[in-house]
Order: structure tokens, then C-alpha cells, then sequence
């Protein structure tokens, strides 16, 4: 009787533990019903320290060319030091604000459409692949193929004014430009005679297997340039009309069609390491294909027109991108200036 008390007792427990047990799951799956319906998810279970957290990956820039042995220019403080210290400072001068004393209003004379020489050449012509100045000095005299004639600074610089200024020439013996020579001179007496340094000029952009194309750059203008040239491009003059804050990139105001920024590659090189506005060689964000697209519908708006009949005397020696004829090749002027231009260079080293 005893032994029948204590199996019946037993059974009691286990079937109360049972009960017990069922409702606990019964509560459980119900607030989980009820968090899912709410849109509600339990927390994820956090790693242990002793788990190692998965690598975060983080784009860094490339740069387009290894900083060493990169071309800088001589430190500005020693400057002083130079017997024609006062030519050169006024040289620097003249090239970061040409408009003030040569532009349409300019104080000394009136020769140029409003541009500075360092909206072309950055900071005065001393920013690695800026189009910068590392290489005049050690370099001219000498015979360039645009003109097949012999040219020293001063007919270099005057090229400048009559193509990207879109104005005048200036008197190779006047002040200003003897001042603009000496600035030139001093920037580049550190290289060796008859060497670019590295960094001089600018940085050649890769070739596209493929038409540059203007429609695709409207985009990454308007993306990337509108801020500071505006969206009808004719950039953010300055209050007292001396010239820009930021040029303007076509228009009657522009450099004209014999500039070298209307060379597509000069252009899309200028662009790819120097813009927008703040961008470096060490730091680049427009892809290859954004800088050549984007020159490409720059320099198919309207600007200035120049004559050029006395250029390239050897048709022969015309760059790729030349966008006017007549040629040495079959290659139409679309081709010439939009690309793609493979065919063409290979044209060229087979003459």
C-alpha cells in the first residue's frame, strides 16, 4: 500500500514538472510570435573578445605617381637671398594675378581676356603635375614643333598670352616680362640643363579604348565643376572685376581653340590631377574615364577662335590630338580630337 502511495506521489510530481515545462515553451514561442508580428527581432548574440571581428575594408586613394623624387620648388623664403629678389617677387606676382595689371582692366596694360597664368599653372606655376613651371628653365631655348622655329621664354610666355589669355603679346623687353623670365628662371635653377624633372608639366592619362564622350561628361561636371565654374561655365568673377575666383571654362572669356588645354589629353590630365578644386596627384578622385569625358565636353562648347595657319609647319609632328587638319594619316578631325586615339599613335611611330 505504502509502495503504491509513493508511485501515485511520483507520478503527481512528474506530470505538475510536465505542466510546468509546457507552459514555459508555450510563453516563449509566444513572445516570439509576438516580436516578429511587431517587426521586432531579438538581438543578435555579440562575439566573445576572444573572436577576431571581421577586416573593415576602406578605399584609400592612389596616388598617380610616387611622391619621391618628386619635382618641388625652391622654399619661397629664400627668395631674399637673390640679388634680383624684388624682379622675382614681382614676376610671381604678375603670373598668380595677371588680370589685375594685364587683364581687361589691368593697371600696367590691357592685353588678356581676364584669366590668371595660374588658373593654367597652379599656384604660380609650382605644383607637381600642376602644369607647373620645374621645367622652363632647364629646358628653353629650343626648337618646339608647333611653331618649328627656335623659341625662347619670353616667345613661350607670349604664346600663352595670345592663346590662353586670348589677348595680346607683350613686349619681351618690358618689366613685366622680364620679371615673369627672372620668376621662371628661379623656380627651375636647381635642374640640371636639359632635364624634366619629375612632376614637371602634366600628368598623361591612360588612353580609353573608346571615344572621349561629351554627353557622359556633362555629368561629371556637373557633378564634380559646377560648384566653382557654374553650371553655364563661365565660373565666379571677383567683385572689383580684376579677374576670377574661378575661371571660366568656354565662352568668350575662355582660352581660345589654339590653347593647349584644347588638346583633350592636356586637358584630361590637368583635370585628373588637379580637380575638383583641392584635389592633388597623391590623392585623385575622378576615374580615367570621367577625365577624358569630362575634357571632351568642355572643349566641345563654343570660345574663341584663333588662326592657325602658321602652326605645325610638319603636319607631321602633330599630336594625336590635334583637333584640326590637315593630317599626315587617313584619321578624321572627330577622331583627332575625340579619340579614340590608339590608332592613331600607332600611325604615328610607323612614320
Amino acid at each position: 500500500m505504502d509502495q503504491q502511495r509513493k508511485s501515485i506521489l511520483q507520478l503527481i510530481v512528474l506530470m505538475i514538472v510536465l505542466v510546468v515545462l509546457a507552459t514555459t515553451l508555450v510563453g516563449v514561442v509566444g513572445v516570439g510570435v509576438f516580436l516578429s508580428s511587431a517587426g521586432l527581432q531579438p538581438a543578435a548574440p555579440q562575439p566573445s573578445s576572444s573572436e577576431t571581428s571581421p577586416a573593415i575594408l576602406v578605399q584609400v586613394p592612389k596616388a598617380l605617381m610616387d611622391p619621391v623624387g618628386m619635382w618641388t620648388p625652391p622654399d619661397w623664403g629664400s627668395v631674399e637671398r637673390e640679388s634680383n629678389a624684388e624682379e622675382i617677387k614681382y614676376g610671381k606676382e604678375l603670373l598668380a594675378n595677371t588680370a589685375e595689371y594685364l587683364g581687361p582692366q589691368g593697371k600696367v596694360r590691357r592685353i588678356s581676356n581676364g584669366l590668371n597664368c595660374q588658373n593654367c599653372h597652379l599656384d604660380a606655376g609650382r605644383v607637381p603635375l600642376g602644369n607647373n613651371y620645374g621645367a622652363v628653365a632647364a629646358t628653353y631655348p629650343k626648337v618646339r614643333n608647333r611653331s618649328g622655329q627656335l623659341e625662347d621664354i619670353p616667345k613661350r610666355i607670349n604664346d600663352c598670352f595670345e592663346r590662353s589669355l586670348n589677348g595680346d603679346k607683350l613686349d619681351p623687353e618690358s618689366k613685366e616680362m622680364k620679371a615673369m623670365v627672372a620668376y621662371m628662371l628661379w623656380l627651375g635653377k636647381e635642374v640640371p640643363k636639359g632635364q624634366k624633372p619629375k612632376g614637371a608639366g602634366l600628368y598623361e592619362v591612360p588612353l580609353l579604348d573608346r571615344p572621349a564622350d561629351p554627353i557622359k561628361g556633362k555629368l561629371v561636371y556637373d557633378q564634380h565643376c559646377v560648384s566653382c565654374h557654374m553650371e553655364d561655365g563661365q565660373g565666379l568673377a571677383k567683385m572689383d572685376g580684376s579677374g576670377y575666383v574661378y575661371p571660366p571654362l568656354w565662352g568668350e572669356h575662355s582660352y581660345n581653340q589654339g590653347a593647349g588645354l584644347y588638346r583633350l589629353s592636356r586637358f584630361a590630365g590637368y583635370v585628373k590631377a588637379n580637380m575638383p578644386f583641392g584635389i592633388t596627384y597623391e590623392n585623385p578622385i575622378l576615374t580615367d574615364e570621367e577625365a577624358w569625358d569630362v575634357a571632351a565636353y568642355v572643349n566641345s562648347l563654343d570660345r574663341p577662335t584663333k588662326n592657325l595657319a602658321g602652326d605645325w609647319p610638319d603636319i607631321s609632328k602633330k599630336p594625336m590630338d590635334h583637333p584640326f587638319g590637315p593630317y599626315a594619316d587617313e584619321f578624321s578631325e572627330e577622331q583627332h580630337k575625340y579619340g579614340p586615339f590608339q590608332a592613331i599613335q600607332k600611325a604615328k611611330e610607323s612614320q
